[in-house]
């Protein structure tokens, strides 16, 4: 069989290689998926320029969003760097920098209020906590098993992630709703959100959580899930202070290119400002 056939040990082999390199679980996760996808695509055929370029074109094709396609040609390109096949590379797409953010996923502060009010008449407390966390300090959904008992007695996380450590001070107000809810619910030390069973609460039990919300707070579902509520959190935080760089670290972004996407306003929002300029008679 050629060397440049993929077979499934080649992608094991990839899969202990980014281990080694300490990508975060869901990193992992989501190259392995896009690897796959590219091995069944691939089928027998030996790996080539052209393939991986016509591959690119397919998933045009099949209607993925541009930064999707990007996002599946990084993993792809990490796999052929690997195995030495860098001349079979493709070139990402080209997306013009956004202006402003899709009115329809932009999650606003009353949508945030919304959501809590509805996990409260559910009788959800631990969901509302979940949401009332996440909102209130913008951690990555990957970083809620860091709000553990310890952290919130000492009013700050400390958080390891993506070979970064940085720390999360929590609100005292905060501290106290979870200080209390933990002891109701007996939990002593360790993470407070947890599921029945004890153990820690993934990041898709948290997903599926928050879309049962929707429906009973009248938010749509497109804008519901964990990473919204933490652009939420960059949006009023920045409006609050007007810090970016600030905002940068609070986040655990390497690059305030990355915060700047965070705070992109909705269309009506951008219109609102052209219209204050009065530069229509």
């Amino acid at each position: 069989m050629s060397e440049h056939k993929l077979t499934p040990p080649q992608i094991q082999a990839f899969a202990r290689h980014l281990l080694l390199e300490e990508k975060s679980a869901a990193t992992m996760e989501k190259y392995l998926r896009d690897i796959r996808a590219f091995a069944c695509w691939l089928g027998d055929r030996e790996i080539c320029k052209e393939l991986t370029a016509e591959w690119k074109a397919c998933l045009a094709e099949q209607g993925y969003a541009p930064a999707s396609i990007n996002a599946m040609l990084s993993a792809l390109n990490s796999l052929l760097a690997y195995l030495d096949l860098n001349d079979c590379r493709v070139k990402f797409l080209k997306i013009q920098r956004r202006l402003f953010r899709d009115a329809g996923r932009e999650l606003t502060k009353s949508d945030y209020q919304s959501l809590l009010d509805a996990a409260c008449r559910l009788g959800r407390e631990r969901l509302g906590l979940l949401v009332e966390t996440i909102g209130a300090t913008g951690i990555r959904v990957s970083e809620v098993r860091y709000i553990t008992v310890e952290a919130v007695r000492q009013g700050k996380a400390e958080v390891s992630l993506k070979g970064k450590i940085r720390v999360i001070l929590l609100p005292g107000k905060l501290c106290r709703k979870l200080l209390k809810y933990a002891q109701k619910q007996k939990t002593a030390s360790g993470a407070i959100f947890r599921t029945k069973s004890g153990k820690e609460l993934g990041r898709r039990q948290i997903w599926a959580e928050m879309k049962s919300l929707c429906k009973y707070a009248g938010v749509m579902p497109g804008k519901v899930f964990p990473h919204n509520l933490r652009h939420m959190f960059a949006t009023v935080f920045y409006r609050a202070c007007r810090d970016i760089v600030k905002l940068s670290d609070l986040l655990g972004h390497s690059s305030i290119e990355t915060t700047r996407i965070y705070l992109l306003t909705s269309g009506a929002e951008h219109q609102r400002t052209l219209d204050r300029l009065g530069l229509i008679s």
